[in-house]
């Protein structure tokens, strides 16, 4: 899917229509509704984190951070079914972002990774 195209999302709580933008929506912004600001639930928060733009996706990041790292950038069971289902699940309370040790290199490094799968939850910019 193109980092342009946008899909339809209703409000839970006012039920208003939002278009979203998925490309955001995968860089890590949490999307709101337009008309009463509530945060909207998209059908998985899960944030692909690169050696760029690490610091600004973890350690910057105002919601509690699980990094899920692996050769393929998923690492629990189920080719990523379930890390999307718990990213969908904490929408708004916890960004889950998964990250390839192959694709990114200086961030495995920079968090000391020696062995894969690793999970570490970041909180405040901290381990």
């Amino acid at each position: 899917m193109p980092t342009w195209a946008c899909r339809h999302v209703s409000c839970r709580r006012c039920g208003a229509s939002n278009r979203v933008n998925a490309g955001r929506v995968r860089e890590g912004l949490q999307p709101v509704c337009g008309r009463c600001g509530a945060p909207l639930h998209t059908s998985s928060g899960v944030v692909e984190v690169t050696d760029s733009r690490f610091g600004e996706q973890v350690l910057a990041s105002p919601l509690p951070v699980l990094l899920d790292s692996g050769r393929r950038g998923a690492s629990l069971p189920g080719d990523g079914t379930v890390i999307e289902d718990l990213a969908s699940s904490l929408t708004g309370r916890v960004r889950v972002a998964k990250l390839n040790v192959s694709r990114s290199p200086e961030a495995a490094a920079r968090l000391r990774i020696q062995g894969v799968p690793t999970v570490i939850v970041f909180k405040d910019g901290t381990r």
